[in-house]
């Protein structure tokens, strides 16, 4: 099984592997170089860097109630949550 895994490579298949290698990367690079690289304006142009608040939706009277009671911890008016634990 040992002489599955591994094998002692000969200079031809040296060379072989090296021939392989450079064919791989000679047509990647030639891909890449027909890849259009200019981005398109749309997503560079911005007029505003905020966004306009505009009416929000009403909730419903009872969400403040309803938060505070699904919160694990709380203190009072406040939920008590961890930082940066993922």
């Amino acid at each position: 099984m040992e002489d599955f895994l591994w094998h002692k490579v000969s200079e031809n298949e040296k060379k072989e592997i090296e021939e392989n290698a450079k064919f791989i990367m000679k047509s990647f690079s030639e891909k890449l170089s027909k890849i259009d690289r200019r981005i398109p304006e749309f997503l560079i142009e911005r007029r505003d860097m905020e966004r306009s608040e505009e009416k929000g939706e009403s909730c419903e009277n009872d969400f403040r109630k309803i938060m505070l009671e699904n919160a694990p911890q709380k203190n009072k008016d406040f939920i008590i949550s961890r930082e940066k634990k993922w």
